[in-house]
């Protein structure tokens, strides 16, 4: 799903049913969320991260509809019968699709131990966006040289920091070429210079017309919202 200038990404999840063992989760869920950045709160145990991971393709929903849209400037609903073709994909009909389109960052350190941090990101780069991958190696390289992170690239992962392990995963958020980009408290664990420069990456007017930006915070992400989702 290519985006000129003049389409932007929609979210559209209708009604979504997810329980765990346990307890139900979601209900007939509905929420579509356009371009910009899109606040997710709730309290613990509310189903935020749960979303995100539903939302990303990392988790199926037991029913209901997952996709995203490609839609005119100013078009406030991505669910018309206008959205279709290559402007339209479906998370279970078109999943290996969908995910290419969308990024999940959390706060977990992946199980990889036998990667160095480079391996890792080119996987990413190369699964992402091989048409492109010169490009986007640089646009990577900048955003790890701003995390301050060139000098662990040899590294394993597992030697790591848990801050350092964050902040491999907000450089490879900004950096890929997605049109869902799914961020789980991103502030969680980083240092002053580290959340100033998220926060101004996020707040760009560049991206936050090219994306669908959804993130959840227990603090206020201090940057312009296109909307607040209170589960």
């Amino acid at each position: 799903m290519e985006l000129t200038p003049e389409l932007q990404p929609v979210l559209h999840i209708g009604q979504l049913h997810f329980e765990y063992a346990t307890r139900p989760l979601f209900r007939q869920f509905d929420l579509e969320l356009g371009a910009g950045v899109s606040w997710l709160r709730g309290d613990n145990g509310a189903g935020k991260t749960t979303l995100l991971k539903l939302a990303a393709g990392a988790l199926a929903p037991h029913a209901g509809v997952i996709r995203l849209h490609a839609v005119p400037h100013g078009d406030g609903s991505g669910s018309g019968s206008g959205s279709s073709g290559d402007h339209l994909i479906d998370s279970k009909q078109a999943p290996l699709r969908y995910r290419q389109h969308s990024f999940y960052c959390g706060g977990e350190a992946p199980q990889l131990p036998w990667l160095t941090v480079r391996e890792f990101l080119d996987l990413h780069v190369a699964l992402y966006s091989a048409p492109n991958a010169a490009a986007d190696h640089a646009l990577l390289d900048a955003e790890l040289r701003a995390f301050k992170l060139l000098d662990t690239l040899a590294q394993p992962l597992t030697t790591l920091s848990l801050g350092q392990h964050k902040k491999v995963q907000l450089a490879l958020a900004l950096a890929l070429p997605v049109r869902l980009l799914l961020i789980d408290e991103p502030f969680n664990g980083l240092d002053a210079n580290a959340m100033a420069y998220l926060r101004q990456q996020l707040a760009d007017p560049a991206r936050r017309a090219r994306q669908c930006i959804v993130l959840t915070s227990h603090l206020d992400p201090q940057i312009p919202l296109a909307r607040t989702v209170q589960l």
